[in-house]
């Protein structure tokens, strides 16, 4: 179960940097939300992966899971989704401004390609 957790968090990690790597603005977006969720993924695995444990620990609990990365994902999911709605609203103003998505155009290019 461990291996398949790993591998899925690498994948979406390399997904999530091969998206945000791209020339478009809302491939960026994605690629940002699906790196947070191989960081979310990754915080929630170092409290160690347990099936069948006590979400609260009582007097003669041996086995129980670690509620501290469940908290820090929750604020992390919460983050995550407000920086989301922030990238997503700034793309469509500057899609709105320069005419373009493309994440490497400038206002200087455009005044370059119209002047030629």
């Amino acid at each position: 179960m461990e291996a398949l957790y790993a591998t899925m968090t690498g994948a979406l990690a390399a997904c999530g940097l091969y998206l945000t790597l791209r020339g478009r603005t809302f491939p960026v977006v994605v690629g940002l939300t699906l790196l947070s969720y191989a960081v979310n993924l990754f915080l929630f695995s170092t409290g160690g992966l347990t099936t069948n444990g006590a979400a609260v620990i009582k007097e003669h609990a041996g086995h129980y899971a670690d509620p501290l990365p469940q908290a820090l994902v929750l604020t992390a999911i919460v983050i995550g989704f407000a920086m989301t709605a922030f990238s997503v609203i700034l793309a469509i103003r500057v899609r709105g401004e320069l005419g373009s998505d493309d994440v490497n155009m400038a206002r200087s290019d455009e005044s370059r390609e119209g002047k030629s």
